[in-house]
């Protein structure tokens, strides 16, 4: 398939029509929910929303990051970042731990916390569709083009270009192009990110680099504390020695009691009552 693949949603086109939403559940082949779709929320059974927030519709899915900490954490490769783009799961080495739940950045990962062989739950990106050629499902259906599908790169030169020919109409960044060091899916919009529900406190460098650069230096801080403690041994027990060869040069002549035999306990003897006659 070549390239690598992602999804540019722009807020200034949704209508809020909930097509995607629709579609992913169809794809996926989730149950509906009982409330309207406006007012879902990502759940197992829910793999992506539509909200109204700060006066536009948004959508939240799974980012798959370009360096995902969902995966990096995980200790069995349940989750794996595909060439295409797609962060997949493989629920048949999935043991149930959560940890992933518990490190992604945007908080995407569900549990089927009702099944009693639960699993985790989130959006593939249409894993299965971009295998064999087609857009996400969500992309397809879009009927004016908000969430577009395309190659990554090819979609940050899109967005670079709509930025550039409506400056006064977007904020001027593209959310994905580098928190946690990138995203496959990528966000445009009018009005500033948190009030659409998005983080903007997230660093640029992929969370499992820092944790590697922390966990890299941790055999070097093992060897100096080894050496460190090695070295106290040492002088300790070269003094002890040093002591001891003191007392043996000086002698029993020194007036200084040999300190390596036990002192004495108890009372002296008294004198036998024939030598006092």
């Amino acid at each position: 398939m070549g390239s690598k693949k992602g999804l540019l949603f722009d807020a200034t086109l949704c209508i809020g029509c909930g097509a995607c939403y629709q579609a992913c559940k169809e794809r996926n082949r989730l149950p509906p929910t009982a409330t309207h779709f406006l007012e879902d929320r990502l759940s197992d059974q829910t793999y992506t929303v539509v909200k109204r927030r700060g006066g536009r519709f948004v959508r939240q899915l799974c980012m798959h990051c370009e360096v995902p900490t969902c995966a990096s954490v995980c200790p069995v490769g349940a989750l794996e970042k595909t060439a295409a783009g797609p962060v997949i799961y493989h629920e048949e080495r999935c043991i149930g731990c959560r940890y992933c739940m518990l490190a992604c950045p945007f908080g995407i990962p569900k549990y089927e916390w009702r099944k009693i062989l639960p699993r985790v739950r989130k959006c593939d990106l249409c894993a299965d569709r971009l295998a064999v050629g087609r857009p996400t499902a969500c992309a397809e259906v879009c009927p004016t083009g908000a969430t577009k599908f395309g190659d990554r790169q090819e979609l940050i030169e899109e967005a670079r270009a709509r930025l550039r020919a409506h400056p006064q109409k977007y904020v001027p960044r593209i959310y994905g192009l580098e928190e946690v060091g990138g995203t496959s899916v990528l966000l445009l919009s009018d009005v500033p990110f948190e009030r659409l529900g998005y983080r903007t406190d997230l660093l640029r460098e992929p969370l499992p680099l820092l944790t590697w650069q922390v966990l890299q230096k941790i055999p070097n801080f093992v060897i100096v504390g080894g050496v460190l403690l090695g070295g106290i041994w040492w002088i300790t027990n070269r003094r002890q020695e040093v002591q001891r060869r003191e007392r043996q040069e000086r002698g029993p002549d020194s007036g200084e009691p040999p300190h390596d035999l036990p002192e004495p306990s108890g009372s002296p003897p008294t004198p036998d009552s024939t030598d006092s006659s």
